[in-house]
């Protein structure tokens, strides 16, 4: 990734399956700071290190609005530079009050993190202890004809 970079510690293995939407969507802005702070980089290059860094495949359409409301919030500037051999490629730089929001969000996401896992923790230690496996992955929804119906606060019966 051309940056004026610092080098970065090596890459956990990408996962086989992509991470679920919600997730992404809530780590996507911190993660990309975190790249920026890797040095100055342009949209493309921060998709791939993202995937490199096990994010899986981040697409335009998700990145460069996140990348305009970093700028729009001061988090990043933006500079045009020459491509090499090619089109000028937006370059997208850290500021100090992106380096803070990377600290604080930071913070926060690896104490969020944590407690997930304590809790996700607990349940396979109760599983454990009661002699069952505790369950392999995320349960799919069942099928729409499958499912329960919804409990109703409401009597459907006319009263007289």
């Amino acid at each position: 990734m051309p940056t004026d970079a610092r080098p970065h510690p090596a890459s956990p293995p990408v996962p086989t399956e992509p991470w679920p939407g919600e997730w992404l969507r809530g780590a996507l802005e911190v993660c990309v700071l975190a790249v920026l702070d890797e040095g100055p980089t342009y949209g493309y290059a921060i998709t791939t290190r993202l995937e490199e860094l096990g994010l899986g495949v981040v697409k335009g359409g998700t990145l460069y609005p996140l990348l305009a409301r970093l700028e729009e919030s001061g988090a990043v500037t933006v500079e045009w530079r020459p491509g090499d051999g090619g089109p000028g490629r937006k370059y997208f730089t850290l500021t100090d009050r992106g380096r803070t929001a990377l600290a604080t969000r930071g913070a926060a996401w690896t104490r969020f993190a944590a407690t997930t896992a304590a809790v996700v923790a607990d349940a396979a230690a109760r599983h454990a202890t009661a002699g069952r496996a505790a369950p392999a992955g995320p349960a799919e929804p069942a099928p729409v004809g499958l499912r329960s119906p919804a409990p109703t606060t409401r009597s459907r019966e006319r009263r007289p």
